[in-house]
């Protein structure tokens, strides 16, 4: 292999690459990443063996190969050079990089003892719009929590259908889902028609989507298949890939979390978000080891009172008011799932409902932003069976 490339083009690819290699003594190979020339492309690839990451830019490509480095090494030397052009060149499982002044050779592997990343066709390919699904993926993927016991609730829940994608996210104590609306071609509505339209990602890979494609405008493509899926976006200067990040995805059964949601609520209160998010992130100071903010709804009064209580520190109480229906409610939440949810509900005023299950006993809190039905947090009361 001997190519030419721009050093920051270089760094960019080899800070993604980096997220994704690791340090393995199990399995050494993964501590390094896959380099190779292809027509006028450079590509380089990073595997954890759940995550997989291929990335693209333009190069100047004089001989085709590729061969297999250390990831840190490389990234490290290439960071201190100045923004020129590299040379990159291999012989004898070696690398040889050549940048006006500077000159390095880096010990390597063949090609061939990579791990194979997998490849997914695009017989079922969903386009959408990169900065919304980014921007939607997190608001719920803090969420999930890693569970043995319950791998399925580790990931997102995404479910695929025409012109909707769902994202749901669940730790049992609360629940997130975001909905997206989209635009499907004909190729993609066809797509969406078996029953594979749904899996479960798991949290690492959505957090990585965040990362590495957060920033990116136009389209982001999604792969499916029954055991992975592949999320990828194009190079500006052509339809090309850019990125690539395939991801094994979780076995099993999603919970039937729509019945966890309530239907109908007994107390609706409407509040500015920002005041009610400092009054609770006040009434935290004194809440205690188990986090617990009490909540007392007077519709009479169109008032709802916070207190928390810590016999170490004290206490503390307000009033806030708010545009209030239905009947005179007490409960009790863990402060942080409520701080959570408030963060990621971006309307300037925010609907907290109330509920009681069948028998009296306090059924899950909900908070919908005003104005927007395509996200809602569901938080269990303190004390809940």
């Amino acid at each position: 292999m001997k190519l030419t490339v721009l050093q920051e083009n270089l760094i960019k690819g080899l800070t993604i690459a980096d997220r994704i290699s690791i340090k393995s003594s199990t399995l050494p190979i993964l501590n390094n990443i896959l380099l190779t020339g292809e027509k006028n492309f450079l590509k380089i690839s990073a595997t954890n063996l759940e995550i997989g990451i291929n990335w693209w830019t333009l190069s100047k490509v004089e001989n085709e190969g590729g061969i297999v480095v250390p990831t840190k090494i490389l990234t490290n030397f290439i960071s201190f050079l100045p923004g020129k052009k590299l040379t990159l060149e291999t012989k004898d499982n070696n690398l040889f990089l050549e940048s006006e002044n500077y000159k390095s050779q880096i010990k390597g592997f063949t090609a061939e003892e990579f791990p194979i990343i997998p490849k997914i066709s695009d017989e079922r390919l969903i386009s959408i719009d990169n900065t919304s699904f980014c921007q939607s993926l997190n608001q719920i993927v803090d969420i999930p929590i890693t569970s043995s016991a319950r791998p399925e609730i580790s990931g997102v829940f995404l479910q695929f259908k025409k012109g909707l994608v769902t994202m749901t996210a669940t730790d049992s104590f609360r629940l997130g889902e975001r909905k997206l609306f989209l635009e499907s071609s004909p190729k993609e509505e066809t797509a969406l028609s078996s029953k594979e339209d749904s899996f479960i990602l798991p949290q690492k890979a959505a957090k990585e989507i965040i990362n590495i494609f957060g920033e990116k405008q136009g389209q982001i493509k999604v792969y499916l298949s029954p055991n992975q899926v592949m999320f990828e976006c194009s190079l500006v200067e052509t339809p090309h890939p850019q990125i690539q990040l395939l991801s094994r995805l979780i076995e099993g059964d999603y919970p039937n979390y729509q019945e966890i949601i309530p239907k109908k609520f007994e107390t609706q209160i409407i509040l500015g978000k920002n005041e009610f998010l400092n009054q609770i992130k006040i009434a935290s100071l004194f809440s205690g080891r188990i986090s617990e903010v009490k909540f007392k709804v007077d519709p009479k009064n169109q008032k709802l009172q916070i207190f928390s209580q810590n016999p170490e520190l004290g206490e503390y109480q307000s009033l806030l008011s708010g545009k209030i229906k239905g009947e005179p409610f007490e409960a009790s939440f863990n402060h942080r799932f409520l701080v959570d949810g408030l963060l990621n509900i971006k309307s300037s005023e925010v609907i907290f409902e109330l509920n009681k299950k069948t028998g009296g006993e306090i059924g899950p809190g909900v908070l919908k932003p005003v104005g927007d039905e395509t996200y809602i947090y569901v938080v269990m009361p303190m004390g809940a069976s």
